[in-house]
């Protein structure tokens, strides 16, 4: 098997370098002030555009960096320190919608839709979860009908990042009855802009975290597309709809590193100046224990996440790496906000410091892109195949 490295390599330095100053620059101070509010930070999303995150995979004919997913990974990890919601925007712009049109999309929707996306003048937004069809994608109720010329689209999709803001929008529905035994068959994508007639949208979601990134629900009321808006083969799209999430979840354990990485960090920091009993907190065993296992926690979440992102880049089978990244990386995140809270006691549960702001945004890490139970399924499915012979 090849080894696989994890230290930051040459091309990554300068660009997490870079990324950093940036973040340190522009991002940080405002972060609470854009929880308080929840409103979406258009001005930044257009700053960290001109250093072209929202295009990190997108290969460079279509105007994006061309990085590898271990990069990306390490880029969305910087992001989710500075800011869960900022970091949220830019890893579902580029895991799902991007990632789905870079999958499955024709020479010509590419042409059409990345350039625009991988500049960040359109964001994207992917159509998956239902009112009633979150993790049973295999359920969708939205429908898609063959008519001369196209199809009209009529449903819902709930709980849409980018919901209200995107600028390209793709979208899973059942285009095609499935035959017994085989719910997962008739699902098909497509992928259109956001002006196409037809399209509302529903209610914005007022969310206990990651308040600045868009979550809304969108409507499809005869939304008319052309032949050429099919995404993919006809009835097949579940097939990359699991590749998608697999994308999904590196990402999503990256942000939840940066995420737990800055708790960590400011209690960190608490812990070594406050100080009782004439001396730090940290100096005790009690808060001491805490910060080493945080820290040995999320080190090796990155590595999980590294892993997969690497057996990625190599066109390695990486599913079971995914979701024990995300699993892992998610739940890391979790405990790594909650121990902050909890050495900053009754500072930490206020909202004058920003380890409870930590915590509400590491609590969706836990369901997105697969909730920590299904993962667990994917995983000891895949464990079960592996040894039960």
């Amino acid at each position: 098997m090849e080894e696989l490295w994890f230290e930051a390599d040459k091309e990554e330095r300068p660009l997490i370098k870079a990324l950093r100053e940036y973040l340190r620059e522009r991002v940080i101070a405002g972060a609470t002030e854009r929880d308080k509010s929840g409103v979406f930070p258009h001005g930044l999303v257009s700053e960290l555009a001109e250093l072209g995150v929202f295009g990190l995979q997108v290969p460079q004919e279509y105007g994006g960096l061309g990085l590898s997913t271990r990069t990306s990974a390490r880029l969305i990890e910087e992001i989710g320190w500075a800011d869960g919601s900022l970091g949220l925007t830019v890893a579902s712009h580029n895991s799902l919608a991007t990632g789905h049109v870079l999958l499955d999309g024709s020479k010509e929707q590419k042409e059409r839709f990345l350039p625009k996306m991988a500049s960040g003048e359109r964001l994207g937004a992917w159509g998956l979860t239902e009112p009633q069809a979150g993790s049973d994608a295999a359920a969708l109720k939205s429908r898609a009908e063959k008519v001369e010329g196209g199809w009209v689209l009529n449903g819902s999709k709930q709980f849409i990042t980018q919901g209200s803001v995107a600028g390209v929008y793709v979208v899973n529905a059942r285009s095609d009855e499935a035959p017994a035994g085989k719910p997962h068959l008739g699902v098909s994508a497509f992928v259109f802009p956001a002006e196409t007639a037809g399209l509302s949208v529903g209610r914005k979601e007022d969310k206990l975290g990651l308040r600045s990134s868009d979550t809304a629900q969108i409507i499809f009321d005869d939304l008319r597309l052309g032949d050429d808006a099919l995404l993919g083969e006809r009835g097949k799209g579940f097939y990359t709809v699991l590749r998608v999430l697999d994308g999904g979840r590196v990402g999503i354990a990256a942000l939840s590193v940066g995420i737990g990485r800055a708790a960590l960090e400011f209690a960190a920091r608490y812990a070594g100046e406050r100080r009782q009993f004439g001396r730090p907190i940290g100096r005790f065993e009690g808060v001491g224990f805490k910060l080493a296992e945080m820290s040995a926690q999320l080190e090796a979440a990155r590595l999980l996440y590294l892993k997969a992102a690497e057996l990625k880049d190599a066109g390695r089978d990486y599913t079971l790496a995914a979701a024990q990244a995300k699993l892992f990386a998610s739940e890391a995140a979790s405990r790594a906000a909650d121990e902050a809270i909890q050495i900053l006691g009754g500072y930490g549960y206020v909202r004058d410091y920003p380890v409870e702001r930590y915590w509400r945004d590491a609590r969706l890490m836990r369901i997105g892109e697969g909730t920590s139970e299904i993962l667990k399924l994917v995983i000891a499915k895949r464990v079960l195949e592996t040894f039960s012979g």
